[in-house]
């Protein structure tokens, strides 16, 4: 059997996916010790309920083992183990349903026979094929529209996603336009103050000019 959960060494949906697939392996194991006592019709709703247990099995495996691409390789030994032992698991599970399922004369009591020519075999046999088919076929239409579910999840939330970044540059934009408003009034203040500078020096250059003129006419007109 597989080893005890270590929530430690691998990530919290690996985990997630490992007790939900114990709980399943429990329950197929339960539905297989039970096969053995059972015939006719018992039997094979038996078997067919151990069948979709083993198929529910194996589409955890099988999330498990994408999931486990996503672990840190640091604690993926550790994962990979574990990952292998439930693999054992449900293989030997499946060899086991394999074996009671290919027992006919239990399947079908004393109805059963091994000769080619009965009718009623090949019709039993065709009907249990077309019940697998049609179980099967069931069992991809739901792991289809369980995808395309997740697909729509997904596409909903990049939408999402796409609408805020979009009010976010559109924040952003109207942030630049307020900012060049503010640079051009600086820049219209600061040459503002570049002319009444320049006028002020002027100004004052006039002033001392006409002081120096006067200090000049003063010290002329004493030596007169």
């Amino acid at each position: 059997m597989a080893n005890p959960l270590d929530t430690d060494a691998g990530s919290e949906l690996f985990s997630s996916y490992e007790a939900e697939l114990k709980l399943v392996q429990a329950d197929l194991n339960q539905k297989l010790d039970q096969i053995p006592d059972l015939s006719g019709e018992p039997r094979k709703a038996a078997i067919t309920q151990a069948e979709r247990a083993l198929e529910e099995a194996n589409e955890l495996l099988d999330q498990m083992r994408l999931e486990k691409q996503n672990i840190p390789s640091a604690t993926r030994t550790k994962v990979n183990q574990r990952f292998r032992n439930h693999e054992s698991d449900v293989d030997a599970s499946k060899r086991k349903l394999r074996t009671l399922s290919d027992d006919r004369s239990a399947l079908f009591g004393s109805r059963y026979s091994d000769n080619p020519n009965d009718v009623q075999l090949e019709q039993r046999q065709q009907l249990l094929s077309g019940t697998d088919r049609l179980e099967r076929s069931s069992q991809r239409l739901k792991a289809s529209q369980a995808l395309a579910n997740d697909t729509e999840a997904i596409g909903a939330s990049t939408l999402a996603d796409l609408h805020r970044q979009r009010e976010v540059i559109q924040h952003t934009n109207d942030t630049l336009l307020e900012s060049e408003g503010y640079v051009d009034r600086s820049v219209k203040t600061l040459r503002g103050m570049a002319r009444r500078m320049a006028t002020n020096r002027i100004i004052t250059v006039s002033i001392i000019t006409v002081l120096v003129l006067l200090i000049i006419a003063v010290i002329v007109s004493k030596f007169r």
